[in-house]
């Protein structure tokens, strides 16, 4: 899960920002926030970092909305098209956020707390989020908070991330399976931390008061083996591992069945946005699907170059870099689905060649430090 940049003439800061400017960060505009990009020496090794090692992410600014009330639960599973209702309190769940006409407004994670429900949405939407969500909740017994501005969230990415977390908490974070999370105190702080993350390893995601957030984030590189990284390898790293990029693999006009997270949509719920017209399209089949794909010679498909299939241009680029991990050009794009399988020869237009790549499965590419999914 992240956003895309955005033109925007003033730029908001995180509670971190003057950390990252003494840090020598190269900082960018990115969702009307100024970002740090990458650190020195580059977003290269950060990214080598956290797929060896660990690396530390200010993403504070993504949003946070809380949902509080009796029918707190029913109102998330009404706006998101995966079934919140199934949640345990101390659970996580991937989803998307979904219009009238079962198209993406936004992907999310869910927090099921024990007397509210937070939705974690893409700094970009979440005004447009927010907006969403009050449409549709007076009809429900809840009500929704905005505390995105209050809320810091800092990322611990990577295979020595268990043992950085062991030096910032005295509570035990081995036991805290995938997608599940808990409440510790951290450097001094209180904490939900959160086993996920948006780069393909092992890791937390911390959210506390935005108050403390150089606390926690001087305590995590005080630690030997912890590094700051930025935005540009939170990118390469969660397209290696086949995660969405709003804006660019997923937006207001395809549907999760599209998109290839059918999984997220479950149609046997009673009613949620968009559900018939979800419905409706697997029953008819989707005429297009997101594909990942390699490039086996030495180029790069950037984002936006067109795809053609059988020489047709079909799509364009959605995501695509050379992969720090890989060593060669990986992307996505949305090809018919007859071709939208595992093994198919399509085209990439870079600068007027029209350069071969393969259709691939995602992920690309799987940590061999995958996180705890069940219980020993």
């Amino acid at each position: 899960m992240a956003a895309s940049l955005s033109r925007v003439t003033t730029l908001r800061h995180t509670a971190l920002y003057e950390r990252h400017i003494a840090l020598g960060a190269k900082m960018v505009p990115f969702a009307g926030y100024e970002m740090p990009l990458a650190y020195p020496p580059g977003m290269t090794a950060e990214h080598h970092a956290v797929r060896g090692r660990c690396g530390v992410f200010d993403v504070s600014h993504m949003g946070e909305v809380m949902v509080t009330g009796p029918d707190a639960v029913a109102f998330v599973d009404f706006i998101t098209s995966n079934d919140a209702g199934r949640l345990a309190v101390g659970q996580v769940q991937y989803s998307t956020i979904l219009n009238e006409n079962g198209t993406i407004v936004d992907d999310c994670l869910v927090y099921r707390l024990a007397d509210r429900v937070m939705v974690v949405v893409n700094a970009s939407n979440r005004d447009k989020d927010v907006e969403h969500m009050r449409r549709y909740v007076g009809s429900f017994d809840c009500a929704i908070e905005d505390i995105s501005d209050q809320t810091a969230l800092i990322a611990v990415q990577g295979p020595a991330s268990g043992a950085v977390m062991r030096a910032m908490t005295p509570t035990s974070l081995d036991d805290v399976l995938y997608y599940h999370f808990t409440h510790a105190v951290v450097a001094g702080v209180h904490a939900l931390v959160s086993r996920t993350g948006y780069t393909g390893e092992d890791g937390v995601e911390l959210y506390f008061d935005a108050e403390h957030a150089t606390t926690v984030w001087d305590a995590l590189l005080a630690i030997d083996g912890a590094v700051p990284a930025g935005l540009g390898a939170r990118d390469s790293l969660r397209l290696e591992a086949g995660l969405m990029l709003y804006g660019n693999d997923i937006d207001d006009n395809v549907t999760p069945i599209e998109a290839s997270l059918a999984w997220t949509a479950k149609l046997d719920k009673p009613r949620f946005l968009g559900k018939d017209v979800l419905v409706a399209q697997k029953a008819q089949g989707a005429a297009r699907k997101l594909v990942g794909f390699r490039i086996d010679e030495r180029a790069v498909p950037r984002h936006g170059y067109s795809v053609l299939s059988d020489g047709q241009t079909v799509d364009c680029v959605r995501s695509g870099i050379m992969s720090p991990t890989l060593g060669y050009g990986i992307g996505t794009t949305y090809l018919p689905t007859a071709k939208a399988k595992a093994g198919e020869t399509i085209e990439i237009d870079i600068r007027g060649r029209r350069v071969p790549a393969t259709t691939v499965s995602l992920p690309f590419y799987r940590t061999s430090h995958p996180p705890k999914r069940k219980p020993s």
